[in-house]
This record gives structure tokens, sequence and C-alpha cells, in this order.
């Protein structure tokens, strides 16, 4: 009788132990179900809607001024070309695989590139809409400068760039807004200057691309070009591209590519711009912030006293690096 109460009991407990561990396991079941869905929208959310300096490139589709900054990145000369030339990339080590870059240079930038596109929502989407068409203002700034200068060869590529690397990438943001097209105004350009670089209708075509990027700019609300933050974060947009093109320009401690370094120039040229449009207003929100920016603003001016490359850099890559990470770093206090 003992016994068989003994095997009663046991398989009482045994059934009680089954029950709980099945309770046990769908609680962690439902948890894994419920959190993980919310913990993706959060990081789709979060991805859509942020737009930072830092983000992935997707070497995919990136623009060469993004590509840039693996190239000074890794301190390999012309390596944004050679990542375009080897597109398309089916998996990120193709990079090694197709003997673009070493495993050991992968390996320093492998958390830095992507293959997937990263979708921009509500202002993000809009600062990047102002960073890709300043990039285009910074080129043609420069190529103006050089076209002063009697340097036509020199400026048909800075005409080129805005064509080649970025309308195409603002190409859909520039339709949704109704901007009327003017890529062909730009090869145009680009194309007096190659076979006819002393037409005097140069400087007529060349005032049109201008005014083409203007309009294309003013149709962001007029509340976002006045806003400081929203300023703000398109030139310290400008600026990493900046940065980037003046540590690629840099080789052996010297500017090794004047295109780079002349794209530089360019860009840091059109933040200093928008800054002037801002600094006022920005001034009275945080005079401290706003004169630390100011005075890095006009120490990183000095890295470009020309258009001309000097014949050894006025700022290292590491100065102008850190200027501009002092910007970037006050920016949030300011605004």
């Amino acid at each position: 009788m003992k016994s068989i109460w003994r095997f009663l009991s046991l398989a009482v407990a045994s059934a009680l132990l089954i029950v709980l561990t099945n309770c046990a396991q769908t609680a962690s079941n439902n948890t894994t179900s419920t959190s993980g869905p919310a913990d993706t929208a959060s990081v789709t959310a979060t991805t859509h809607q942020s737009h930072s300096s830092k983000e992935q490139i997707n070497i995919n589709t990136a623009i060469l001024s993004e590509l840039d900054k693996l190239e000074a990145k890794l301190g390999v000369p012309a390596l944004s070309n050679r990542i375009q030339a080897s597109r398309p990339y089916g998996n990120i080590d193709e990079l090694v695989s197709k003997k673009v870059i070493s495993q050991e240079q992968f390996d320093q930038i492998k958390n830095m590139v992507t293959l997937e596109d990263i979708v921009l929502t509500g202002e993000a989407k809009d600062v990047d809409y102002l960073i890709k068409l300043g990039l285009m203002k910074g080129h043609l700034l420069v190529a103006k400068e050089l076209l002063d200068q009697g340097k036509p060869e020199q400026a048909e590529p800075h005409i080129g760039h805005p064509v080649e690397e970025i309308y195409l990438d603002v190409e859909e943001q520039l339709q949704d807004r109704k901007v009327p097209e003017f890529k062909t105004t730009l090869m145009s350009l680009q194309e007096l200057i190659k076979s006819k670089p002393n037409d005097p209708k140069i400087a007529t075509q060349f005032q049109a691309s201008m005014v083409a990027v203007d309009n294309a700019i003013s149709k962001l609300p007029e509340t976002q070009l006045k806003s400081p933050g929203f300023v703000m974060k398109a030139i310290n947009g400008l600026l990493d591209s900046a940065n980037s093109e003046y540590g690629a320009a840099i080789s052996n401690g010297k500017i090794t590519a004047a295109i780079e370094y002349q794209d530089s120039r360019g860009f840091v040229t059109y933040a200093d711009s928008l800054y002037s449009s801002i600094s006022k207003s920005n001034v009275k929100e945080n005079t401290d912030a706003q004169s630390t920016i100011a005075d890095a603003m006009s120490k990183l001016k000095k890295a470009w006293p020309s258009a001309q490359p000097p014949a050894t850099p006025v700022l290292s890559p590491e100065e102008v690096s850190q200027l501009i990470k002092t910007i970037e770093q006050k920016t949030s206090s300011s605004t």
C-alpha cells in the first residue's frame, strides 16, 4: 500500500513539474514575441528618423564624398573611386574578395559600411536634402574661384561632381518638392568648360547653375532655413564631408590630391555662409557655445588659404578634425 502511495505521489509531482515548466516556457515565449517586434520597431524608427554623420555608409549607393570617409580612415589614395568601380557588392566582405582593400583594412572599417539603405523621414530627410545641395554649392563655389583664376581645367571636375555624384542621390527629393530639373544645366556648363574654356557664355551658364541650386534649397520651409538648430545639423554634415575630403587630400604631410583639397574648401566655404545666416539669432540663445563655434570656424577656414593648395598644409588633418569635433559638440549645447 505504501509503495502505491509513493508511486501516486511521484506521478502527481511529475505532472505538476511538467505543467509548471510549460507555463514558464509559454510566459517566456510570450515575452519574447511581445518585446521582439517592439524592439525592432524602435530600432527602425530610430534609423529612419535620425540623421548623423556617424551613420553607416552604403558601399553600393554612397556618393564619393561619403566614400571619402573610408578613404580618410584608411589613408588609401583614390580608395573612393576603387570602391565605386567595383560595384555592385553582394556583401561587405566583397571589399576584400574583389581586392579593393586588404582584410586588415577591412577589419578597421567593417563597422562603418553596410549594404542597407537608410530611409530618412521628417526633419532628418530635410537636413539630408540641405546637406546634399550644400555639397553641390560647395563644388560650384570652388569651381568659380578656379574659373576666375583662369584654371578651367581644374574647375571642370568640380562642375562634374554635382552631376556625377550628387544629383541622382537627391533627384527623388527634387521631384517630390517639384523642383524644375537642372541636371541638364549643370551638364551643359561642364561640357562648355571642356570644349570652349574661354567662351564668355560660361559666366551666364554658371550663374544659371547657381540659381538652380539656390531655387532647390528655397523649397525647404523658411522656418527651417532660419532655425539655428536645423541649419547647424546641415553645417555639421557639410563639415563632416569636408573633414573626410581634407584627410584624403593629405599624404605624408603633403597635399597630394588637389581636387579633394578644393572640395573640402568649397564645403567649408558654404558651411560658413550658412553659419553666417543664423549666427546672430543663435548667439542670443547661447552666447558661450556660439562664441566657441565662431572661434572654431574662424580657425578652421585657415586650413584653406586659397583654392590652390599650399606647399604644405596649414593645419594637419588631426587639427581640422578636432576643430570640427568642437563645433559638433557645441552644437548640441547651443540648439
